[in-house]
């Protein structure tokens, strides 16, 4: 899944405009989230290893958000059921595009639909596996709750939802220690002072974190029976919640 560089950021922007997951990110996509996204590799490879546990046959899997389809291939490759499909979604339309060349050079062991539409709108049905990878910080708090009572109502008894997060933190020193932490993780992988600053800017309106208290108590009140945080690099973890 190689691409470009990652240089969006390299040179001082005269007017600054929101993050969008456009052509010109699509192109740059696998350096920037392996670059942006400490343990990203890790987290990839054991989504795939947890869903072949809670997978059932004759049952759909939900990558939601799938931008290039890692964990949708991640499925693929690691799903021993009989009967399963998965049904990867994004709102981006250069994504789905692209996402759709890399699934077609892999071994066609699962199908997989792509689907362009708003998440929102998706109709989740006889679900054993949903997976959100850095995709709910995306959507309108205000829209998060009815979104996962979605999901929770389409999945299967003993169904798994694995929702991965950028976090923020109540206290300011915790907080201030974690983005301090990743802004050094980030120029560890080359990025400059200018390019971390503005793609800071450039999210600050469209990525809007949450606790890790708000997720988990989200999550119980939409019905989830367990709930547990399974990885976490400093603000960036992931959870998992069983029907």
């Amino acid at each position: 899944m190689a691409g470009d560089k990652d240089n969006i950021y390299a040179a001082p922007l005269q007017q600054m405009v929101d993050f969008r997951f456009d052509e010109r990110v699509v192109s740059v996509f696998p350096d920037m989230i392996q670059r942006s996204v400490p343990g990203y590799a890790t987290l990839i490879s054991n989504i795939g290893t947890m869903a072949s546990r809670y997978v059932q046959a004759n049952s759909h899997c939900y990558d939601l958000g799938c931008s290039l389809g890692a964990v949708s291939l991640s499925l693929r490759h690691a799903i021993q059921q009989p009967d399963c499909k998965i049904i990867a979604v994004d709102n981006s339309q250069a994504m789905i595009a692209k996402a759709r060349d890399v699934l077609a050079e892999d071994e066609p062991s699962l199908p997989v639909e792509l689907l362009c539409a708003d998440i929102n709108a998706v109709t989740i049905e006889k679900a054993s596996v949903v997976v959100m990878n850095f995709t709910l910080q995306f959507i309108a708090p205000e829209l998060r709750l009815a979104l996962i009572q979605k999901i929770y109502e389409g999945m299967l008894p003993e169904g798994i939802l694995i929702l991965s997060e950028k976090l923020a933190f109540d206290a300011p020193q915790t907080n201030q220690f974690h983005i301090d932490s990743h802004h050094d993780f980030k120029r560890a992988n080359g990025y400059s002072d200018l390019e971390i600053s503005q793609k800071r800017s450039a999210l600050e309106k469209v990525l809007i974190p949450e606790t890790l208290s708000q997720h988990q108590t989200r999550l119980q009140q939409a019905g989830f029976s367990f709930v547990e945080k399974w990885y976490q690099c400093f603000n960036f973890v992931s959870m998992v919640a069983v029907k």
